[in-house]
């Protein structure tokens, strides 16, 4: 450790990225992270300098602040009191999950309070436990981050309580990272479903499509999850032949985003191109209400319009794209950056 600053000093060509390295907010914070979700000791340390993200049935604690709405941290003295006036022990604490921590390195924690009367907790705290899926679209996207990560975990948690081998009951560690069968000594860790997020276009027009439980006038991406034993590619391929009947030439991988509905996957976003010539629709009714080719200008239009709720008569004659939020926007948001830049 003596060796870095030195050589700083002398000014050798590689120290200053060393320095870095070393130096980086970003290292320092996974690195502690890291050691929180290994060792138990640190993370009940921890405990008493972290803040706390409240759930209730995994709905998550806001407050609203005009018209936007915040999730408050809750620091550990508070988190404490409010456990106490609740009834409850200070050892409630223990069922957190670690999400992450500040550029300060404080860490933060999702505490689901789920077995306790919901109005009592929101007369004390002064919000109310929302629905997620308003939730996600309501948040600073730190907040969304933080929160629904927190959601999976606590998900997770709930529904792995037992080891698949042996039945018995398994044992999370403190930050939530895994849960251990002493039976058997299976560990097991939380996991994500893969789900692959296409744009299909064949030069001038995009696909999209709509399933009949979304929201009225709304299409979308075609997507879908990834089998057991397919790379990315062949998803990619195998969905888009299933749902809407044609062959991709090309693809290539854009961007992936952590999506919690309906319970918790990777999108994995990627383009695909087919032949114009053979870009005849066959649409799979198992799998969608409609599939449909549109311009350059018709998805402009859709991209300028506000989402609307599903209660909302709308027009049928236009439709609306999925908001900023979902990767499914910034996909269509390259089709069209892309198309203003090939030559007409």
């Amino acid at each position: 450790m003596v060796v870095i600053p030195v050589a700083c000093r002398v000014g050798y060509r590689k120290v200053p990225s060393l320095c870095y390295r070393f130096c980086s907010t970003y290292i320092r914070r996974m690195r502690y992270l890291s050691e929180l979700k290994e060792d138990d000791d640190a993370c009940r340390r921890a405990y008493n300098s972290g803040s706390f993200f409240l759930f209730h049935n995994l709905s998550p604690f806001l407050q609203q602040k005009g018209r936007t709405f915040l999730a408050p941290k809750i620091n550990a003295p508070e988190m404490k009191r409010i456990l106490m006036k609740l009834s409850q022990s200070e050892r409630r604490i223990e069922d957190s999950m670690l999400v992450g921590c500040s550029e300060e390195c404080t860490p933060y924690f999702a505490l689901d309070l789920g077995s306790l009367e919901r109005t009592a907790i929101e007369s004390e705290l002064g919000g109310s436990f929302a629905d997620s899926w308003k939730a996600y679209f309501r948040l600073e996207e730190e907040d969304t981050a933080l929160i629904f990560s927190g959601q999976a975990l606590l998900r997770w948690h709930h529904n792995n309580k037992y080891c698949g081998k042996t039945g018995q009951p398994t044992e999370k560690n403190l930050s939530g990272s895994k849960r251990v069968c002493h039976s058997s000594e299976i560990i097991y860790y939380p996991q994500m479903s893969p789900v692959v997020i296409t744009l299909v276009s064949d030069g001038s027009r995009c696909l999209l499509v709509r399933q009949a439980s979304f929201p009225k006038g709304m299409y979308t991406a075609l997507s879908g999850f990834c089998d057991v034993g397919e790379s990315l590619e062949e998803t990619v391929r195998r969905e888009v032949a299933e749902e809407v009947g044609l062959e991709v030439e090309s693809l290539w991988y854009s961007a992936s985003q952590h999506w919690p509905f309906p319970n918790s996957s990777l999108m994995i976003g990627c383009h695909a191109t087919v032949c114009p010539q053979q870009s005849k629709i066959s649409i799979n009714r198992q799998e969608l209400e409609a599939a449909k080719w549109f311009s350059l200008e018709e998805v402009e239009q859709a991209l300028g319009r506000a989402p609307k709720p599903s209660q909302e008569e709308y027009d049928s004659l236009s439709f609306w794209v999925p908001p900023k939020q979902a990767i499914a926007h910034r996909l269509i948001q390259e089709w069209v950056k892309k198309q203003a830049v090939i030559p007409a």
